[in-house]
């Protein structure tokens, strides 16, 4: 790449292709823990284990990342994610027993808590306004395609012994080439600005832009009368001026997991099996539930830059809530009635269809936006920290809750969530689309946003 060209398409394709790696590695369990529990003779717990290990190392990830992003850069940091992807997925393919898999899954997390606190704010940082919903949103187009090769890859291993070792171990190929992209990969303009190098930042905006140099200069402007403000606390994180937007992101973070979306990605071939699907159909299934999520994305990023956040986070928890409804219901009838049985596979697929086109995304956006400049990456790296954690324990108590009131009793407390989360988007979760970030910086500390 030329000194002074940038290709914006290749920036924003290989700034999200970190989460193609989270969708992945993530989502790749979900066949593999059903050869990992027999191979290895897991119980419930056991499996709760291997699944959310990954999840307790994202929490310490997205802990980490903020304060380091801050201080070195988002570009340097999503290098060490790549690295940090390709080892815990060629320990996670050899692993000779439970420990050595739990540990290298907590590495993947480290890398997956990365990605999630560090992407979202890289690509809002290299959006303009007018598509940031949607640039910004093709990260979790990458988590959802990721999620989709992990359901193909489980497919084509699933006739072999050792097929749960390439699932997992083959990971590190996309590691590999996300490594070699963010070596040519621009800094975020804002950064380039705090740390005293506006001329590389000009250049940077000059090609989000397309080359309009006033609209480059007034960004310039904002973005140094930002920089110039007190660098940002932990204080300043809890302080009564950021307070509408920490309360808004730890909501949105809660509320993503307690409405149990990753619980059924990851679970989903289980699902499949206990209603009476078998394991070859049920990861095939799967593949075709993937395929629809990845569409049904595309249309949500789509529309993140005409429709209010807010609105498609309503509408997203409503249609979430009738589908787990109506899973629930089935659920009861499945174990002696084909046709519920594919009811719940229908609706099963049709609430995750919600989740992809909206609280998927939207959450991921909003939390990237949310913050000022100067506490934007320990912002970002806090809310990545609740969602971990709240998807850590719901994930980790899934099975043993399985177990203990069966699906159909488990989704309606998943549903009831979907209906206080509406509540909390309507009363606490102020809109930012259509607003620059130094407008919602703005608003914030003028006390006006709603």
């Amino acid at each position: 790449m030329r000194k002074n060209k940038i290709s914006m398409t290749f920036v924003y394709l290989f700034g999200s292709l970190g989460g193609l790696l989270f969708g992945y590695d993530t989502g790749v369990i979900s066949g593999a823990i059903l050869f990992i529990q027999d191979q290895l003779h897991l119980d419930a717990w056991g499996q709760g284990w291997v699944v959310s290990s990954v999840l307790l190392g994202a929490v310490a990830g997205a802990a980490i990342i903020g304060p380091l992003s801050d201080r070195y850069g988002r570009r340097r940091l999503i290098l060490l994610a790549s690295i940090i992807f390709f080892v815990g997925a060629i320990g996670s393919g050899i692993a000779s027993g439970v420990a050595v898999l739990i540990i290298s899954r907590l590495i993947l997390g480290l890398g997956v808590g990365t990605a999630s606190a560090l992407i979202p704010t890289y690509l809002s940082e290299m959006s303009p306004v007018s598509k940031r919903g949607f640039i910004t949103g093709l990260f979790q187009l990458m988590v959802m395609t990721g999620i989709l090769l992990a359901y193909v890859t489980n497919y084509a291993f699933a006739g072999f012994y050792t097929g749960w070792r390439w699932m997992l171990g083959i990971a590190a190929l996309p590691s590999a080439i996300l490594f070699i992209g963010a070596l040519i990969l621009p800094e975020s303009p804002r950064y380039l600005v705090k740390v005293g190098r506006p001329e590389v930042a000009r250049r940077y905006l000059s090609a989000m832009y397309k080359g309009d140099e006033t609209e480059v200069e007034m960004k310039i402007k904002e973005i140094q009368h930002q920089v110039d403000m007190e660098e940002g606390t932990w204080s300043e994180l809890f302080g009564k001026t950021t307070r509408p937007a920490l309360i808004a992101a730890i909501g949105l973070a809660i509320f993503q997991q307690i409405m149990g979306c990753n619980t059924v990605l990851y679970y989903a071939p289980t699902i499949f099996t206990d209603v009476g699907f078998g394991v070859s159909a049920a990861l095939l299934a799967h593949i075709g539930i993937g395929v629809f999520n990845v569409i049904v994305t595309v249309i949500g990023i789509w529309l993140m830059d005409k429709i209010d956040r807010k609105k498609m986070l309503i509408w997203g928890a409503v249609g979430m809530a009738v589908s787990l409804l109506v899973m629930s219901i089935g659920m009861h009838f499945s174990s002696h009635n084909q046709i519920a049985a594919y009811i719940c596979a229908i609706a099963l697929t049709i609430y995750i269809a919600f989740f992809s086109a909206t609280w998927g995304p939207v959450m991921w956006v909003m939390i990237g936006e949310m913050f000022p400049l100067n506490i934007r990456g320990i912002g970002n790296s806090f809310g990545a920290v609740i969602n971990w954690s709240a998807n850590y324990v719901v994930s980790l108590t899934f099975p043993f809750l399985l177990n203990r009131f069966g699906t159909g009793s488990l989704f309606l407390g998943y549903a009831a969530a979907c209906v206080l989360a509406i509540w909390f988007v309507h009363s606490k979760v102020f809109e930012t689309r259509n607003r620059s970030l130094e407008e919602i910086e703005d608003g914030l500390r003028k006390g006006t946003l709603k």
